[in-house]
C-alpha cells in the first residue's frame, strides 16, 4: 500500500500564525518530549514509528516545499504542483508518479491522509486496514468514519445503509456536510461517523478516470498539462459519484485542530514565547513569536496570539470567527521557515517615487546556504550580526563574520554559506520587491563553489 499525505492550501483560521506561506499544519505549538513540533512534525513522527515512512509521499504546492523539508529534514518524498489546483489534481498527479515513476501495479491500494490528522498511533493501524478491506469487498472506495462523541455541526458525516450498520465494514448509503447539530444528533442516533478525510482506491480506479478524461496518466506529461485539470475536489470529482463505496468505523481518539480553541486545548502549556500569564487568568493560553514580552493580566478563557503578522486577543469560544473577521487582510507574509533557515519581515515602506525599501532579519543554519542567485529589480545590503559564514559573489568566495557588511547591486550573482548559525539584517531596494524577482543560477554549495573556481580560471 502506498500513502499520499495531502499538504495544500493556506488560511487565516489559526492568524496571526498561520497564513498564506505558513498552513496551520506547521506551527510548531504542539508539545513532544524534546520541547514543541508541528502538525505535520507529529504526523510524520507517527508514521515513522508504524513502520510507513518509506510507502508516503507528500504532495505538496511550491510553496510549502522549503517548509517541509526544513521541517522534515528531508526525509519525506515529495510531489509538488506546479499550483494549487484542488484536491484532484493532486491526487490524480501523485497516483500519475505512483504508477508511472514508481511503476507500481494498478491493483495497488492507494489510502490518501490530510497531512494534519491529531490522532494516536492506532489510527494508522486503521488506515493499514484499508487494503485488507478494499480488496475483500471490491468497492471502489475505502473510507474511515470517526464514531462520533457529540452532534457537530462543523464536521461532514458518512451516512450508512441501516441493514450493514454492524459489520465490520459498513456500506455508504449518503454524504451529508456540516449539518446543523438538531440534524447532526439525528444523523448519529442511525450509525452516522464523521467524516475525516480519509480514503482508500485502488490505482487503477483513479488511472481510468483520467483516461475517460483524455487525461494523460504518465506523469511527465500530466505535470505539463496541469492546468488542463478540473480545479475541483476530489470529493466531488471521484468519491461522490463512485457507485460502491464502504466506511470502516474509528472509535479511538481524533480531533480537528483547525481552530485556536481546539489547538490549546492539546499544547500541553498556557505560554510559548516571551511573556507572563497572571494566576487569576484561568484557561488562557499566549503563544508569541515576537521579541517583547506579552502580559495577560486579570482575564479568563482567552487566547493571545503574537507574530510578525499581527497581534490576535480573542475569546476562545469566539476564536472560530477569526477568518470571517481577518479574511480581507492581504498583506504579504511576515514570517517564512525555507530548507536552510528562517525570515522575518521586520518593516516594509513604499514612498511615493515608486521605490521600495524592505527589511528582514535572516537566520541561516548551520552548514546550510541560499542559492546563488540574482535580481533585476533591486539591490541588498546584508549586514552580518551573528556567526561565520562563507560569501560567494560574482565569482569571488570570501569568509564573512559579525559586523560585516555586504553590498549587492542588481544584477550581482550571490550565495552565503553558514559556518556557524548565521543571521543577517538585509535591506532591500527596489522598483518592485517580491519573491518572483530571484533568478536562480545553483542551489547546491559544491557545484557554487565550482562555479567560482572556474570564473576565477577566466
Amino acid at each position: 500500500m502506498k500513502i499520499v499525505l495531502l499538504s495544500g492550501g493556506s488560511g487565516k483560521r489559526l492568524w496571526p500564525l498561520s497564513n498564506d506561506s505558513r498552513s496551520k499544519q506547521f506551527l510548531k505549538v504542539l508539545r513532544n518530549t524534546n520541547g514543541t513540533e508541528s502538525m505535520v512534525q507529529r504526523v510524520w513522527r507517527q508514521i515513522e514509528s508504524v513502520g510507513l515512512s518509506q510507502s508516503t509521499i507528500i504532495a505538496t504546492s511550491k510553496s510549502q516545499v522549503d517548509m517541509i523539508q526544513s521541517q522534515l529534514n528531508n526525509k519525506a518524498s515529495l510531489i509538488i504542483e506546479p499550483y494549487r489546483r484542488d484536491t484532484f489534481p493532486a491526487i490524480a498527479l501523485a497516483a500519475s508518479y505512483i504508477y508511472s515513476v514508481k511503476k507500481a501495479k494498478l491493483d495497488e491500494v492507494v489510502s490518501v491522509l490530510p497531512v494534519d490528522p491529531y490522532v494516536n498511533k492506532d489510527f494508522f493501524d486503521r488506515v493499514n486496514d484499508l487494503e485488507y478491506v478494499l480488496n475483500e469487498s471490491n468497492s471502489d472506495i475505502a473510507l474511515i468514519g470517526v464514531k462520533p462523541t457529540y452532534p457537530s455541526s462543523k464536521y461532514g458525516y458518512i451516512v450508512p445503509k441501516k441493514e450493514e450498520s454492524a459489520s465490520k465494514y459498513i456500506t455508504v448509503s449518503r454524504f451529508t456536510e456540516k449539518p446543523s447539530e438538531v440534524v447532526a444528533e439525528n444523523l448519529i442516533k442511525n450509525g452516522a461517523l464523521w467524516n475525516c478525510g480519509v480514503f482508500a482506491f485502488k490505482l487503477k480506479y483513479i488511472i481510468e478516470i483520467l483516461e475517460e478524461k483524455g487525461l494523460p496518466v504518465n506523469y511527465d506529461d500530466l505535470l505539463e498539462q496541469y492546468d488542463k485539470l478540473p480545479k475541483i475536489s476530489f470529493d466531488y470529482e471521484v468519491v461522490e459519484k463512485a457507485k460502491n463505496i464502504i466506511t470502516l468505523p474509528y472509535s479511538g481518539f481524533w480531533k480537528d485542530l483547525g481552530t485556536w480553541n481546539t489547538l490549546t486545548e492539546e499544547m500541553g502549556t498556557s505560554q510559548i514565547g516571551k511573556g507572563v500569564i497572571s494566576n487569576d487568568s484561568t484557561n488562557a493560553h499566549l503563544i508569541n513569536e515576537l521579541d517583547i514580552p506579552v502580559t495577560v493580566l486579570g482575564v479568563s478563557n482567552i487566547v493571545v496570539a503574537a507574530s510578525p503578522d499581527g497581534i490576535l486577543v480573542a475569546d476562545k469560544e469566539s476564536s472560530p470567527r477569526i477568518k470571517e473577521i481577518v479574511g480581507d487582510f492581504d498583506n504579504r507574509p511576515m514570517y517564512e521557515e525555507r530548507r536552510w533557515g528562517w525570515y522575518r519581515v521586520l518593516d516594509y515602506t513604499k514612498f511615493d517615487q515608486g521605490n521600495e525599501i524592505l527589511t528582514k532579519r535572516i537566520g541561516i543554519y548551520k552548514g546550510k546556504n541560499l542559492s546563488y542567485q540574482f535580481h533585476t529589480m533591486r539591490s541588498e545590503v546584508w549586514t552580518i550580526i551573528k556567526g561565520e559564514g562563507i560569501f560567494a559573489h560574482n565569482g569571488k568566495l570570501k569568509v564573512v563574520q559579525q559586523g560585516d557588511v555586504l553590498q549587492i547591486n542588481k544584477g550581482d550573482h550571490h550565495a552565503i554559506k553558514a559556518i556557524s548559525d548565521l543571521e543577517i539584517i538585509e535591506i532591500q531596494d527596489g522598483s518592485e520587491l517580491i519573491e518572483e524577482d530571484v533568478v536562480r543560477i545553483l542551489n547546491n554549495w559544491n557545484e557554487i563553489e565550482e562555479e567560482c573556481y572556474q570564473v576565477n580560471k577566466l
